[in-house]
């Protein structure tokens, strides 16, 4: 058949018997009823086969009643399936120690002025450079002073006088004379009768030390009263250690103090002295003084140095630092449940031990195991379920 026959013959059919042929290419009906496609299903077990998609699925059966049920508390729990680290509140006799900061001072008590109890002059120093070590009755300087040479010359006039006619008075009282200028027991003892009188004084160290201060020179004048030396013994020091205002109230519970001086790692014993009856204001510091037996000299004057206070040995519940969180104001650790990988946050009151411990006073138990060093996921993970 020609084309332009086909095409008008085509034109001509009716709608029906032109659906018809469609249908038959199996490309659409007539209209009137539509062919669903059917899609073939996998081959199931012959109890899933019996399931319909319009009901709806049965409930999960009661298990045996042979078999126990284990029954807890429903309570808020964090669900961690990383590896968390865990660790167990335990108890422990610890001491606990408090660490201030202070400096060695030289022990006013002993310190020592050297004084002119009357005015002269400087005829030799034989003591002529600061911080040099001196002894008890050791000679510091040669003087000239012409009170104590009248003195002298009196106290020896009274014993020649004495030696023609008693006169225990007279001597007496010119001896208490040169002892009252200060006049050492051995050049006193020097003065007899029919002797000489010495025309120079010598002066003494009344203590052992350290030569901390020296206000004369050779050939220099001097007056009734002006301080000439210091010497301090060293063999016993002060700590001065600065305490917070709000550590003073725990101060009666320490009973043990060593001092650590910086660099130095040899302890010394300290025992409590005074606290200082004022605070400074710019700092809000008060100061406790310790005294520190120090027969080597190795602690100087200007030391900078840690004190360490130590309370009664006492059993403690303890738990690390890492285990326990704070958030809005409050205290937390999260205790491990009977279920692996859930966590329960539980809210406990900690007090600081030292820089690991935190002492736990209420919240846990001895042997409950807590979280110990994944806090940051626990804490995350609690604030996206609002637990706490």
């Amino acid at each position: 058949m020609k084309p332009l026959t086909l095409l008008l013959s085509l034109t001509l059919l009716s709608p029906l018997a032109y659906a018809e042929m469609k249908c038959e290419s199996g490309k659409c009906t007539s209209g009137k009823a539509t062919n669903e496609k059917k899609v073939p299903s996998k081959p199931t077990s012959q109890a899933a086969s019996k399931k319909s998609t319009d009901t709806p699925l049965p409930k999960k059966t009661k298990p045996e009643a042979n078999k126990p049920k284990k029954e807890r508390t429903v309570r808020p729990t964090v669900k961690q399936l990383f590896n968390v680290t865990t660790t167990r509140v335990f108890r422990e006799t610890v001491v606990p120690e408090q660490v201030n900061y202070g400096y060695i001072v030289a022990d006013e008590a002993k310190r020592t002025d050297v004084v002119a109890w009357y005015s002269g002059y400087v005829i030799e120093l034989y003591v002529d450079t600061r911080y040099r070590k001196v002894k008890k009755g050791e000679a510091l300087a040669l003087v000239y002073a012409p009170e104590v040479y009248k003195a002298k010359q009196d106290y020896l006039n009274s014993l020649n006088f004495n030696a023609k006619r008693p006169s225990p008075a007279m001597v007496r009282s010119s001896r208490l004379k040169l002892k009252l200028l200060n006049v050492s027991e051995k050049e006193i003892a020097r003065i007899r009768p029919g002797g000489v009188v010495e025309k120079y004084t010598t002066l003494y160290a009344p203590a052992d030390g350290w030569l901390f201060d020296k206000r004369i020179e050779a050939g220099s004048a001097f007056k009734n009263g002006m301080k000439l030396f210091e010497i301090v013994d060293l063999g016993t020091v002060w700590m001065e250690a600065k305490l917070y205002q709000e550590q003073l109230a725990k101060l009666d519970r320490f009973i043990r103090f060593s001092v650590i001086p910086e660099g130095f790692s040899e302890q010394f014993e300290a025992k409590k002295e005074l606290l200082y009856p004022r605070l400074d204001p710019k700092e809000a510091t008060a100061t406790l003084r310790l005294r520190i037996e120090n027969p080597k000299g190795v602690l100087l004057p200007g030391m900078y140095a840690k004190l360490y206070a130590s309370t009664k040995p006492k059993a403690r519940l303890l738990v690390p630092r890492s285990a326990v969180i704070r958030k809005k104001g409050e205290w937390y650790a999260f205790l491990a449940t009977e279920f692996k990988g859930e966590y329960e946050p539980v809210k406990v009151q900690v007090a600081p031990l030292d820089n690991r411990y935190f002492e736990v006073l209420d919240g846990l138990n001895e042997g409950e195991e807590v979280v110990n060093n994944a806090l940051f996921m626990m804490d995350s993970d609690a604030q996206i379920n609002s637990i706490y």
